[in-house]
C-alpha cells in the first residue's frame, strides 16, 4: 500500500470539462493537496459520461486493487456509486465519503455510512446522530475555506451590502424587504438577473462589499415569508411548493448548516451578517467576529448601525479574517481528519 491518498469526485462542473472545473476542485482538492502533498484523482462522473456508471464503479474497484492508496476519500453526489463496489474497497483500505449535506439529507447519508471506514458530518450533532442511526464512524469536520483562493486584498469598499448566491424565494424575499426599507444591496448568482460570479470576481465583492450577507436558502415556514403577497405569483407558487414539500418530505431543506460561505467572507476580510444556526458559536464569537440577524426588521437595524460605524465594523472583520486564517483553512480540516482517521503519517509538513 503507497503513501498516497486517491480523491473521487466531480472535477469539472457536471462532470463536463467545457464546463469549468468545480467548487470539489478548488474547495477540497487543491486543500488536500497542500495537506497530503501526494494526491491522485479519479474523475467519476467524467467517467460515468464516457463508460456509464457500471463500468466506472468497476474501473474505480479495479484502480484500488492496482494502486492500493493508504486512503481514498469519495465525495458522492447522488447514487453513482454501487454499494457492493463500496463494500470492497473498505477491504482494500481505508476509505472516507465526504458529506455535504447530511444535516438534511438524512436518509442518503445514513444508507451510505455503513459502506465506508468513515464518513464525516458539518453537523455539529452529527456524530451522535449517525451512531443513534446505527453508524459509529462518524467524524465531525465542518466546512472551512481554501485560503489560496479566498484572500483579503485590500480593495476600495464600493458596495454598501452584498450577498452572492444562488436564487431562492427565501432570499428573494429577504433581498426585497432590504429594498423596500432603501438598503442598497448588490445581489450576484445563478437564477439572479445579474447572473453567477467566478472565483476571482466573488474574492473582489468580498474585498468590496462593507457588509456581506449570508442568507438561508432552506425551506422556511415563516408565516411572514410563505404568506408575503408583495411579490411575483410565480414565486408565490414556487414557495408554497416548497413549503408543503418541507411538510412531506424528511430529506428536503428546511434546516441550515454552517456553510463554507462563512468562511470564504472572513479569510476575505469581510464583515458578515448571518443566520444563526447551531454550531456557529463554535467557529466564531458572536458579536466578537460575525453579526447575526433573526429578522427582516432586525437585520435592516443591524445593516443601519454597521454601515454608520466603519471602525467596529472593521475590528470585528479583522478579529474573524485572524481566526479563520488561524482555525478554519481547508487544509488544517483535513489535517485533522486524517488525524482522526488514523493517517497522520500521510501528512506533511505545514
Amino acid at each position: 500500500m503507497t503513501e498516497r491518498v486517491l480523491f473521487v469526485a466531480s472535477l469539472y462542473n457536471d462532470g463536463i470539462l467545457a464546463h469549468g472545473l468545480s467548487y470539489e476542485y478548488y474547495n477540497l482538492y487543491k486543500p488536500l493537496e497542500q495537506a497530503v502533498g501526494n494526491v491522485d484523482t479519479f474523475d467519476f462522473m467524467q467517467r460515468m459520461h464516457e463508460i456509464g456508471g457500471e463500468r466506472m464503479n468497476g474501473l474505480l474497484l479495479e484502480t484500488v486493487k492496482r494502486d492500493r492508496p493508504a486512503l481514498v476519500l469519495v465525495v458522492p453526489f447522488r447514487d453513482e456509486f454501487d454499494p457492493a463496489v463500496m463494500d470492497d474497497l473498505m477491504k482494500c483500505t481505508t476509505t472516507v465519503a465526504y458529506f455535504f449535506d447530511d444535516i438534511w439529507r438524512r436518509e442518503y447519508s445514513e444508507f451510505w455510512a455503513p459502506h465506508f471506514t468513515y464518513v464525516t458530518t458539518s453537523d455539529v450533532n452529527g456524530v451522535r446522530r449517525f451512531r443513534e442511526a446505527g453508524s459509529n464512524n462518524a467524524v465531525y469536520s465542518p466546512f472551512a475555506c481554501n485560503h489560496e483562493i479566498f484572500v483579503k486584498k485590500d480593495l476600495e469598499k464600493i458596495y454598501d451590502v452584498a450577498f452572492v448566491g444562488q436564487f431562492h424565494p427565501n432570499r428573494a424575499w429577504w433581498i426585497r424587504e432590504l429594498r423596500r426599507a432603501g438598503i442598497n444591496i448588490a445581489v450576484w448568482g445563478h437564477g439572479w438577473d445579474t447572473g453567477s460570479v467566478g472565483e476571482e470576481d466573488l474574492v473582489r465583492i468580498f474585498n468590496q462589499a462593507r457588509i456581506s450577507l449570508n442568507l438561508s436558502n432552506s425551506n422556511s415556514l415563516d408565516l411572514r415569508y410563505v404568506l408575503a403577497l408583495r411579490r411575483p405569483i410565480s414565486e408565490t407558487l414556487r414557495t408554497w411548493k416548497r413549503t408543503a414539500r418541507a411538510f412531506m418530505r424528511g430529506d428536503s431543506k428546511n434546516r441550515e448548516q454552517v456553510k463554507g460561505r462563512h468562511f470564504e467572507i472572513s479569510a476575505c476580510g469581510g464583515f458578515q451578517i448571518s443566520y444563526y444556526v447551531e454550531g456557529l458559536e463554535r467557529h466564531y464569537q458572536i458579536g466578537e467576529e460575525i453579526a447575526l440577524y433573526a429578522s427582516p426588521d432586525d437585520l435592516i437595524e443591524t445593516i443601519r448601525y454597521y454601515l454608520k460605524h466603519d471602525d467596529e465594523r472593521e475590528a470585528i472583520a479583522l478579529r474573524a479574517y485572524e481566526r479563520t486564517w488561524r482555525e478554519h483553512t481547508m487544509a488544517r480540516r483535513f489535517r485533522d481528519l486524517l488525524g482522526q482517521t488514523g493517517h497522520a503519517e500521510l501528512l506533511v509538513a505545514p
